[in-house]
């Protein structure tokens, strides 16, 4: 588990951002003014969830539940919503 990020965190999606489905590329994309970037599957489902009013843990056990037979999703989410407060992406 991260020293910078706790369960008990809020992550929300910068305002700069929009992440939408696209068509074209057959996948979500978050869009900012300067471009856009495709998400896969797992960072698309993670990033819904960053809505300002769930902590981290109520995202762990929301997509443990939605997701059961992947186990423990505790390390793999934590990694992505830091590596997504790093490029900016949630505060």
């Amino acid at each position: 588990m991260s020293q910078s990020l706790s369960l008990q965190a809020i992550p929300k999606l910068k305002s700069l951002f929009r992440m939408q489905w696209e068509p074209a590329q057959n996948a979500h994309v978050l869009l900012y003014p300067e471009g856009m970037v495709t998400l896969n599957d797992s960072a698309a489902e993670i990033l819904q969830l960053c809505d300002g009013e769930q902590d981290v843990s109520q995202m762990i056990a929301s997509l443990e539940a939605k997701f059961p037979a992947a186990g423990s999703l505790e390390k793999d989410i934590f990694e992505f919503l830091e590596e997504a407060g790093a490029n900016g992406w949630t505060e």
